[in-house]
């Protein structure tokens, strides 16, 4: 069966997923050619293509500081969907970028599926009904999702988060900390500062000074950062130069590191939902630049930023946004889950969150769904735009 997709992905966690989905495509389709953009997890896989390094960002204003890079990607991509042919172009998050890829994509009568859906439940709720017209099937990864495009009379359907499978541990404690070279009777603590630049830039250097406050208050505590491998060693140089904590940087062992934590400071994100996966109790912080964040406070409706207390539907962790993720609060918050009340209630949070995101097989059901669309459809006449029948 001679089959080829396009799958596009703008951020280190949509890279993740990508990469699972493509593994999962490949056991149901041999030889299946696979091009488009992602990571370097995706890359490995075999996908051919851009890197989603040049076009992850969040924020009106970050945005418009690499729109250049991202314009270029889009119409790069474009011209690929009108130069070669696809049988299915599979989206993964990153809505603004990927809802454009997809109007192309509809235009030109190729079959468009949406894996990792964008949050409408949080924010710009319109966009729910520009999905269902471009969208032929949704594939959607909390149970709460499927009723809302359902109702919306998109394609749905529940294949569970991917997460479950992938955010993952199998050492204890004591070996994580053994295989990282750490003291077993030590206080550990992990600082995941995000995987766009932006995000190390407006984070880092208050995560290294509640580090130095936690230092001071107990002695002898190892601050782990697993830097994601998007993020350039320049981006860490510069706030690590002065610490006083000792922090080491742990590339590629991010679940290692967790695992060997007894708590953790975590960007607004994907990597929330991998920690409290993994079990270590964590404070969210997260900065945008002002005006991005006044803007995004107009069009977010949550009580919650943070994916574990969305999930959780309450507070589960605390979330310390903008002016309120001070070195001083963000060490307060660390220093109550040590031990203690606190702690024990975060983790039987976790039990809750561990619950809502399904029993696991995410990325082979979304594979099975996709193959099923891609191999009992006639490509030529699926779903072509008027527009370009008249064109041609």
């Amino acid at each position: 069966m001679d089959k080829s997709i396009l799958i596009v992905s703008g951020e280190e966690s949509g890279d993740l997923h990508g990469a699972a989905l493509i593994r999962s495509l490949k056991k149901l389709i041999p030889g299946l050619n696979v091009a488009g953009m992602g990571g370097w997890r995706m890359k490995e896989e075999g996908m051919v293509g851009l890197d989603s390094k040049e076009v992850s960002v969040v924020g009106v204003v970050e945005v418009l500081s690499r729109l250049p890079k991202i314009l270029k990607s889009m119409g790069a991509l474009k011209r690929q969907m009108r130069g070669e042919r696809f049988d299915a172009v599979v989206l993964i998050d990153f809505p603004d970028f990927n809802l454009n890829i997809a109007k192309e994509a509809q235009r030109l009568g190729i079959p468009v599926i949406y894996y990792i859906s964008p949050q409408v439940w949080a924010w710009r709720k319109g966009r729910i009904g520009k999905i269902a017209r471009l969208v032929n099937r949704m594939l959607v990864v909390f149970p709460f999702e499927y009723y809302i495009y359902k109702k919306a009379g998109v394609d749905v359907e529940y294949v569970g988060h991917p997460l479950a499978d992938t955010a993952q541990c199998s050492l204890t404690q004591a070996q994580a900390r053994a295989l990282l070279g750490l003291n077993g009777r030590d206080k550990v603590i992990a600082l995941l500062p995000g995987s766009r630049s932006g995000e190390v830039k407006r984070l880092l250097p208050s995560m290294v000074e509640a580090a130095n406050i936690i230092s001071r208050s107990v002695r002898g505590t190892v601050f782990l950062l697993p830097a994601a491998r998007s993020v350039d060693e320049t981006l860490l140089t510069g706030p690590l130069k002065g610490a006083q904590a000792d922090i080491r940087v742990v590339r590629g062992k991010m679940y290692e590191a967790l695992r060997a934590s007894d708590a953790s400071v975590v960007a607004s994100g994907t990597a929330t939902l991998e920690t409290a996966l993994i079990g270590t109790p964590m404070v969210i912080v997260y900065r945008m630049a002002p005006v991005s964040y006044a803007i995004a406070k107009t069009m977010v409706k949550l009580k919650h930023v943070g994916l574990p207390n969305i999930v959780a539907e309450r507070e589960v962790v605390p979330e310390l946004l903008q002016g309120n993720a001070t070195p001083e609060r963000i060490a307060g918050e660390v220093l109550s889950m040590l031990e203690g009340p606190k702690r024990e209630a975060v983790l039987k949070g976790y039990e809750e969150i561990r619950k809502n995101l399904g029993r696991g097989g995410a990325a082979s059901k979304a594979a099975r769904s996709i193959y099923n669309l891609i191999t009992n459809l006639d490509y030529h006449d699926y779903n072509v735009s008027p527009d370009l029948v008249r064109k041609t």
